[in-house]
């Protein structure tokens, strides 16, 4: 059974660069050490919907370094189903921390040549991998689908606060394309994509397949990859240490500190009114 730290935690912000825009942190890290943020929130519909189905496996796919892997791994484990993860690339060993805790968590992990995985939601690639494993509960890589969708909606209803925008990190687009679909129509959810790609289509697209339409305000703000997933600049680590010296947290550079770092650069700016309040999402 996990025990789960809900609603997540909202933490105020205070920094003299922020001027008189309100800065609210939602430490979705905070949810669960092992499964924390946008991965359970993504997780918790599809583990219920593989219970209606009775599916005893899950099976998702990841790169060698996804903590989407790890959380699948947490969660099969605590929750008492069998998980499969099929990693894209060669199999490397001794396998890095990543793959090492999800295989210790009962995971059995699996490997696709580049081309074949670019192919992974084929019926192709799904079927060979239902001839080899038997039965399972498919959940996208990421974990973005309409069930995590539903999960990710969720979250503005548990902040307490009075806020006008959230902002999120956008990977695959779940995250954003859920939160939007929960705000109130006065609010506005701004996404900054991690990696160098147009990511519009994608989150429109997983809203449009939950809810029949795009949902909710929002938008990208892109320019803030920092050369693409997973890569980073000496500026970008400046900023983590800087933001860890000046508040403690110290922030995932593939991730959030992309986000915090477009945050703080917008205000700079000027991109938000004198008295904005911003919930700015660490999942």
């Amino acid at each position: 059974m996990i025990e789960l730290r809900l609603p997540s935690p909202l933490a105020e912000l205070r920094d003299e660069r922020l001027g008189d825009i309100r800065v609210l942190l939602k430490r979705d890290d905070l949810i669960h050490p092992e499964v924390p943020g946008n991965k359970w929130r993504k997780l918790k519909y599809n583990v219920a919907a593989a219970r209606d189905l009775g599916a005893r496996t899950l099976l998702t796919f990841g790169g060698a370094y996804s903590n989407h892997l790890r959380a699948t791994a947490a969660v099969g484990h605590f929750g008492g189903f069998a998980t499969i993860g099929v990693v894209r690339g060669e199999e490397h060993l001794p396998l890095n921390p990543s793959l090492a805790y999800a295989e210790q968590h009962g995971m059995r992990l699996t490997y696709l040549d580049r081309t074949s995985y670019r192919a992974r939601s084929s019926d192709e690639v799904i079927n060979r991998l239902r001839r080899e494993f038997g039965d399972f509960y498919l959940i996208p890589e990421g974990g973005s689908n309409t069930a995590a969708l539903l999960g990710c909606a969720e979250l503005p209803a548990e902040i307490a606060e009075p806020f006008d925008v959230l902002v999120c990190a956008v990977g695959t687009g779940g995250t954003l394309a859920g939160v939007a679909a929960g705000l109130e129509p006065r609010q506005v959810a701004i996404g900054v994509p991690v990696l160098k790609a147009s990511l519009e289509a994608d989150v429109a697209g997983l809203q449009r397949a939950a809810y029949g339409q795009r949902v909710g305000n929002w938008r990208l703000e892109d320019g803030y990859h920092f050369g693409g997933y997973a890569k980073r600049t000496p500026e970008l680590d400046g900023f983590v240490d800087d933001f860890e010296a000046r508040h403690g947290p110290r922030l995932d550079w593939v991730y959030e500190a992309k986000m915090m770092y477009a945050l703080f650069d917008q205000v700079r700016r000027g991109a938000f009114a004198a008295g904005t309040t911003v919930v700015a999402l660490i999942s």
